[in-house]
């Protein structure tokens, strides 16, 4: 296989820091290459760098393969399906059917308007096309999106069958550690490589780090010891002078003034200090080159008011229909003080109606029972939040939060200080999430309903919240199709069964 070849890479979009600064690396283009980060360090940027859609770049970047971007844009999405494919591709449909087979999808979604497949499905359509080539190299951004977990699962094992490469942008554990040979990171100030799946890198970077701290104490002992020594040698060096010359504002005072030896002795201490002061910069240098590449992640605060009531949430028998079609087997369960209760079922199957009809929303036929306990104050992570506009100075008094909370939070989950006097509505998806996320975390609640709140996350954010809500212990109701973090914050799972 050929290799794409990175040589001196820097690159910053206008008035920003630089993303990459003289990066060189060395990409087989038979690895199945995971790139990971935090949000906003340029990982999408670094696919369009690789598709040269970025012109602005010094360096050089040597590409042997034809990158094949996914998600393709479609721009007639009212268009069967075949037709859709015809216009993002030049492979031969025979050729995207054998890709749909492996991918667990049926090919009658072919005759199908694009628009009307589910975002799972029309995610599987689109990774077809990109895999159907085999002469190109798929460069895959975030196609866990849309996916319930089942789905994930497909794709993963899709991937990892792959003999041929790729580079995927994933937030999700569990999907990685499948798909992938070789992790690639983008970290503060430099591309991390790591040979092994993201487990392997995460593995990797607690031993760097835990070294770096150590090595950091390390110069700081040493640093204090420089310090001292060197202060105790000026001291002498100065008393010395004192005996010898006496003190030129007291009257009367003077020293031997006879003491050559001592004189010279006491310039040796002085310079011996003035080297083990310049040896202090140097160990000073050293140690602000550490922890460069270590991510300090603040935990997130909740305003968290337990309700009084055992049982915040009973349901019985519940069923939603539309048409008189039901969603799902009917339903039964409780939600107490201090549980949180995870809906789980594959997309479509009516999680998200459910948090509907329990908030009065939903706009289907309801059968069965809902008892809400009306003194439960609640606080909600949408999906969608169209209404979510304006300053966020302005949004915070709309809806009574405490806005030192809110911008507290939204820094501890990366937003940058730079973007908080924009207009929500102009911020990124990811940004427009957090402040999604960080209006619930500052609503004072004793019931937290929250639907995928990981969508837009990175791992790092991920592990805030799991240790959030681990520590608080609130009682919430939520949907998430992130297997890894459901085992570590749910306390209860109700699984949905459809019926169709």
């Amino acid at each position: 296989m050929s290799t794409i070849t990175i040589s001196n890479l820097t690159f910053s979009y206008p008035g920003q820091d630089n993303l990459f600064t003289a990066q060189n690396l060395e990409l087989d283009t038979s690895w199945h290459l995971g790139l990971g980060g935090r949000n906003g360090r340029g990982k999408t940027t670094l696919l369009n760098l690789l598709r040269g859609k970025l012109h602005t770049a010094t360096g050089n970047i040597n590409m042997p393969v034809q990158p094949l971007y996914f998600p393709q844009t479609v721009t007639h999405p009212e268009q069967l399906t075949w037709e859709v494919i015809d216009e993002v591709s030049s492979t031969e449909l025979w050729q995207v059917q054998r890709e749909l087979t492996l991918l667990g999808a049926d090919d009658s979604i072919l005759y199908l308007p694009f628009a009307s497949l589910s975002g799972g499905e029309q995610t599987k359509v689109l990774l077809a096309v990109a895999f159907a080539d085999e002469a190109g190299f798929p460069l895959l951004d975030e196609p866990t999106n849309h996916l319930d977990a089942a789905g994930r699962q497909q794709v993963a094992d899709y991937l990892h069958a792959k003999k041929q490469g790729f580079i995927v942008i994933a937030h999700d554990r569990h999907f990685l550690d499948i798909a992938t040979d070789h992790t690639l990171t983008i970290e503060k100030q430099q591309l991390v490589l790591t040979q092994g799946n993201f487990s392997a890198y995460e593995t990797a970077k607690k031993r760097t780090d835990a070294r770096e701290f150590a090595d950091q104490q390390q110069l700081r002992h040493d640093i204090g010891r420089l310090k001292q020594t060197a202060a105790n040698k000026r001291d002498w060096a100065m008393s010395r002078e004192g005996d010898i010359h006496g003190d030129p504002h007291v009257k009367g005072s003077g020293g031997t003034g006879h003491s050559g030896f001592v004189t010279a002795r006491a310039a040796r201490q002085m310079k011996k200090a003035k080297n083990l002061e310049r040896r202090m910069d140097k160990e000073i240098t050293n140690k602000e080159q550490l922890l460069k590449n270590v991510e300090f992640i603040d935990p997130l605060k909740m305003n968290y008011e337990p309700n009084h009531h055992e049982v915040l949430l009973r349901v019985r028998e519940l069923q939603l229909a539309y048409a008189g079609v039901p969603l799902f087997a009917p339903l039964t369960f409780e939600l107490h003080r201090g549980d949180r209760l995870a809906l789980v079922g594959p997309n479509g199957s009516g999680k998200s109606s459910i948090i509907a009809a329990i908030l009065g929303h939903f706009g289907g036929e309801i059968s069965g029972e809902i008892d809400l306990a009306e003194t439960a104050t609640r606080s909600l992570v949408r999906q969608q939040y169209p209404d979510n506009t304006g300053r966020l100075q302005d949004f915070a008094d709309k809806r009574h939060l405490n806005y030192e909370d809110l911008l507290s939070n939204l820094k501890k989950l990366g937003v940058e200080r730079s973007v908080f006097n924009t207009p929500i509505e102009l911020m990124s998806a990811g940004q427009q999430k957090k402040v999604e996320l960080a209006s619930s975390l500052a609503t004072p609640s004793g019931l937290y309903i929250w639907d995928e709140p990981l969508n837009y996350l990175d791992v790092f954010n991920q592990d805030q919240l799991s240790q959030l809500l681990t520590t608080v212990k609130p009682t919430m109701l939520l949907t998430e199709h992130d297997t890894d973090f459901l085992e570590k914050v749910a306390t209860k799972t109700v699984r949905l069964t459809p019926l169709n």
